[in-house]
């Protein structure tokens, strides 16, 4: 069955850095595009990045870009999401997504920016 892992959360200041990392099983990794979204207490769901499957092209929402880079490695089956220049409004629990068959959620890593 598909499962994807999310690990690499934690507690960071204002202005540090994480890298989160999702471990993908249970499909052909390398044929599909992922991303990673967040959410934050209170609030909906929110689309953070996307990578294509060859990892060619990535686009990010405003709110990140020139902060976090998504990226993968296919031959380990793992999506990253290095996140730079942390700011509060950053926390929140972070999920990759497979863009397979209708689409596969992690369980989400929690991220905390506070100092």
């Amino acid at each position: 069955q598909v499962q994807l892992v999310e690990s690499g959360g934690g507690l960071v200041q204002p202005g540090g850095s994480l890298r989160l990392s999702c471990a993908a099983s249970g499909f052909t990794f390398s044929s599909y595009a992922m991303s990673w979204y967040r959410q934050a207490p209170g609030k909906e769901r929110e689309f953070v990045a996307h990578v294509t499957n060859t990892g060619g092209t990535t686009n990010y929402a405003d709110s990140v870009k020139g902060r976090f880079t998504i990226s993968r490695d296919n031959a380990k089956n793992t999506v990253y999401l290095q996140m730079n220049s942390l700011k509060p409004e950053d926390t929140a629990v972070y999920y990759c997504y497979a863009h397979f068959r209708y689409g596969y959620w992690g369980q989400g890593t929690q991220v905390t920016v506070s100092s």
